[in-house]
């Protein structure tokens, strides 16, 4: 039997009922394959030789007709008499081949019937068509011979002779099948009993293992149980079962449970011996050393020691008093303090403490032969009513066992209540011989107590006023800690303002450079050109030059009228004017405005209005149109195919708890199904000059102030703006008004609002310069290099996304003999150079949608391995670095917007003759 494995009873039971089941399985199984096999015999008979039978009489019955038909037709001359022949012809081969299919498990028969095809066929070829044929030509010479030689008959009789031999062999074969499936039947029923007596004699044999297996070793365990409970009780006595079932376990039981009435009986009786060692004694040390002399040798010990709870002027120690088998009195400590080393550990924990594997050095026990190392160790705290009266250390050369941790951990109350009862004692015989030294004295200290008793009173209400003085001044520490804390925090914080507002200036800064120069920059070229080539320009080039700079001129006014107002809200300057809005005349003003781009874009546009809603309401109407026109704006920008959705009704009373309004409050919804916002980039569109990238590159055009307008518009009216938002699904943006402006609202000035208006003042400034000193370098700058010669036939690719500068530019360039091919952005640019790189010379505009300037210098320089060709960059930020910033993506050249039309020239030949020296 496997070791460790626990057959049980249960596994026995189930075991044999296996077993029968198991053996009546395979008598089952053995008697159905039996019976297949005899059903499969007796189906080959019914079915195989009864066929083969059958064949073989069709084949015979078949030349049989064959000749009958022959002979009827040679007597009769009528073809009627052959068709008995044709119909034996053509059937005849069909039965040989199924016959001889049938045939495949016997070969000889397989020969034999091949012998007779042969004949069959002889006899077809050399009597019946011989015959026939002649009697078709009616040569009875012929037939006459025939017949009288019998040729035929001789065929046939052989024909006869061999099917007769093969169907007498083939009725032989079915005999012996027969008694062979009769012997096969009687084998069965012989082996069917022989299974049954078997099979019996197993379940026999399994029940009687079984239960002898069980009763045996339950008996035996009875048995033993009794010879335990009959005589004089002996813990030592053990159950011995060699079974691994239910009756192991009641064995092992009961084993454990003698086991632990030894330990029981072992404590007890341990208990009761050192209990006496109690009486009588009054001095503590030879109580210790009483305990220790006793318990030591019970704990199988080499080496004990006692050490006695002191209390000498409030500090509390622990003294060695007593020990066993101590050779050297210095190795032993003299005392411990709470917490100093195990002894002071234990008491200050008030727990055992159980250790082994003690190194060889940490103590000796010395005997007469020589010394020894302990190698465990035990301390245990001795308590009485909750308090360490004394700590016990005892080291062996074995490991304590669990008895000795039991007695241990009994002793420790009735040690400690022996401690307390002798200290008892002791301090009574003390306080007994001084009881009558105290008397004598005890009248002279009374009036002493009274006076210090009195003086102990004014001490203690001093005390109490000290510890009411110090509480107040903790708390206030603590208060002042807080506040300073608080401070701490606050400078941190207004540190980090600090610097979000400088950076966010710098980042005005750039993005103003940017959007103020680009309708400067084509207003500049355009004005330049007109003024040096007014002579030779027709009015169709001057009128569209006009228009040019016009619709530039406009786009720089309303982007510094959208300045100035961000500037005057964020400053608190700004007025809000109500007056009574007609709501319903909304939804046609929308239409009117936004149908023209809706058919433009083939988009869907819808307005909804609530019936409900009241017709009048009073605010900013102004301000308001402002905002639904932002919002609508940015729908159909962002919008390239669906529907841009408003809808006006009353807003959900759960969703404007941060509007403090007396009356209803409206909801003004625009829905588009345009690219939507990552929820991450749903705030910082609401700030100056930011997009859903969080750059200035925008690819829907716009300067990104229009949301931070309309939020700042929408809190001076005292309503709220929301956005929710899915990437790839649309945007919702949601306008919650007060129906009444009951006050006029103005801008809350903070830090950040004076970083805002003091960057749009002196952006203001910086533009102004920078105007003045172009239209100066314009004035100064000489025409005499219009007719250089290097500039014809020259081919320049310029990638710039404004149309406006794209105009000027190009009129320019070809006015030089420049070849220009534009294109919209960087990534449409890499497609042009990619289908040919023939280009003389790149314009690289920095800011542009799709893919900026930046990336896609570097992607020319890194993936189109076009290190030679001149790049010009052209950028309307003047930041610090920004030419270092173009020079490292890959430009070979930078020139800064407005654009300078004789420095471009300038940067132009020295580039191109860089090119042609190259060349050369």
């Amino acid at each position: 039997m496997i070791k460790g494995w626990n057959y049980n009873i249960h596994a026995k039971i189930i075991t044999g009922y296996l077993t029968i089941l198991v053996c009546l399985v395979l008598a089952l199984l053995i008697v159905i394959n039996r019976m297949t096999a005899l059903q499969n015999e007796v189906d080959f008979i019914s079915k195989h030789d009864i066929e083969v039978h059958d064949l073989a009489n069709q084949i015979q019955k078949n030349i049989l007709d064959m000749e009958t038909g022959m002979r009827g037709y040679v007597i009769t001359g009528d073809v009627e008499y052959l068709e008995p022949y044709n119909l034996g012809s053509r059937s005849w081969p069909d039965n040989y081949n199924k016959l001889h299919s049938m045939l495949a498990d016997n070969s000889r028969q397989q020969r034999n019937l091949e012998e007779i095809k042969p004949l069959i066929l002889n006899w077809q070829a050399s009597s019946g068509e011989y015959v026939i044929n002649q009697k078709k030509a009616n040569n009875e010479t012929a037939l006459n011979q025939y017949f009288e030689k019998k040729t035929g008959k001789k065929v046939t009789d052989q024909l006869r002779t061999q099917l007769d031999s093969f169907l007498a062999n083939e009725k032989k074969l079915t005999a012996e099948r027969i008694v062979q499936l009769n012997q096969n039947n009687t084998n069965l029923k012989i082996t069917l009993y022989a299974i049954i007596i078997l099979v019996s004699a197993i379940t026999i044999a399994t029940a009687i293992f079984l239960s002898n297996s069980i009763v045996k070793t339950i008996k035996q365990v009875i048995k033993t149980i009794k010879s335990i409970t009959d005589s004089e009780v002996d813990l030592t006595t053990r159950i011995s079962v060699n079974t691994h079932d239910e009756t192991r376990e009641l064995a092992e039981a009961m084993n454990n449970l003698l086991s632990s009435l030894e330990k029981q009986s072992w404590v007890q009786k341990s208990m009761t011996d050192i209990s006496m060692i109690n009486q009588g004694v009054t001095d503590i040390t030879e109580l210790a050393k009483s305990f220790v002399t006793k318990l030591a040798p019970l704990l199988d010990a080499a080496y004990g020691v006692v050490y006695l709870r002191r209390n000498q002027g409030g500090v509390v120690d622990y003294v060695k008093v007593a020990g066993y088998a101590i050779a050297d009195e210095e190795r032993a400590a003299s005392s411990f303090r709470l917490g100093e080393g195990l002894i002071g550990q234990a008491a200050l924990d008030q727990r055992i403490f159980l250790i082994d594997q003690l190194p060889e050095e940490h103590f000796k026990v010395t005997s007469g032969l020589g010394t020894s190392s302990p190698t465990n160790l035990l301390i245990a705290p001795i308590l009485f009513e909750g308090r360490v009266e004394a700590v016990v250390e005892f080291a062996a050369l074995h490991p304590f066992l669990s008895q000795h941790l039991t007695l241990l951990d009994q002793l420790q109350d009735k040690f400690g209540s022996a401690i307390s009862s002798v200290n008892g004692r002791m301090e009574v015989e003390r306080l007994l011989g001084e009881s009558q030294i105290l008397t004598e004295e005890l009248q002279a200290q009374s009036e002493e107590l009274q006076a210090q008793s009195e003086e102990l009173q004014m001490q203690q209400e001093q005390l109490r006023i000290s510890n009411d003085f110090l509480e107040e001044q903790k708390q206030f520490a603590e208060q002042r800690a807080f506040d300073l804390k608080k401070a701490k925090d606050e400078l941190e914080n207004y540190s980090l303002k600090l610097k979000a507002s400088s950076q966010y200036k710098t980042d005005f800064l750039a993005n103003m450079s940017h959007e103020l120069r680009t309708p400067l920059n084509s207003i500049l070229i355009l004005s330049q050109m007109m003024m040096e080539n007014n002579a030779e320009m027709d009015m169709a080039e001057v009128g569209e030059y006009a228009r040019v700079v016009n619709t530039s001129g406009g786009d720089l006014l309303r982007l510094i009228d959208d300045i100035l107002d961000l500037s005057k809200i964020e400053a608190g300057k700004i007025e809000i004017l109500t007056d009574e809005v007609n709501v319903t005349e909304i939804p046609q003003m929308m239409r009117s405005m936004f149908d023209p781009v809706a058919a433009n874009k083939n988009l869907t546009f819808d307005v909804f209005i609530d019936p409900g809603l009241p017709a009048v309401i009073a605010t900013d109407g102004q301000r308001l149109q402002q905002i639904w026109k932002n919002l609508l704006s940015n729908a159909f920008k962002f919008t390239e195919k669906g529907s841009v959705t408003v809808r006006i009704e009353m807003a959900d009373p759960e969703k404007v708890t941060g509007i403090s309004a007396e009356g209803a409050v409206l909801a003004i919804s625009v829905t588009d199904t345009g690219i939507g916002i990552p929820r991450d980039k749903q705030q910082i569109i609401f700030d100056a000059f930011q997009q859903v990238d969080g750059t200035t590159n925008r690819q829907y055009g716009g300067t990104g102030l229009g949301l931070s307008i309309c939020r700042e518009f929408t809190r001076l009216l005292g309503g709220v703006l929301e956005v929710e938002s899915e990437v790839d699904k649309g945007s919702t943006f949601t306008l919650y008004i007060p129906s009444r402006l009951e006050a006029e609202y103005y801008g809350r000035v903070n830090d950040h609002d004076l970083v805002l208006e003091e960057v749009a003042a002196s952006v203001m400034t910086v533009e102004d310069e920078w105007i003045d000193e172009e239209v100066l370098s314009i004035e100064q700058t000489e025409t005499g290099s219009s007719g250089d010669q290097l500039f014809y036939g020259k081919k320049v690719l310029l990638v710039e996304d404004d149309g406006r500068n794209v105009f000027a530019l190009v009129t320019a360039l070809e006015r030089k003999g420049v070849t220009v091919e534009v294109a919209e952005n960087g990534k449409r640019a890499i497609e042009m150079l990619q289908e040919q790189a023939d280009f003389d010379l790149i314009f690289m505009d920095i800011m542009m949608p799709v893919m900026g300037g930046y990336e896609a210098m570097e992607t020319i320089r890194r993936d189109l391995k076009l290190e030679n060709l001149p790049i010009i960059a052209l950028t309307a930020k003047a930041m610090k670095g920004e030419r270092d910033k173009c020079m490292e993506a890959g430009a070979s050249d930078y020139i800064m917007k407005p654009l300078n039309i004789d420095q471009l020239f300038s940067l132009m030949r020295v580039w191109l003759t860089e090119q042609v020296d190259r060349s050369e």
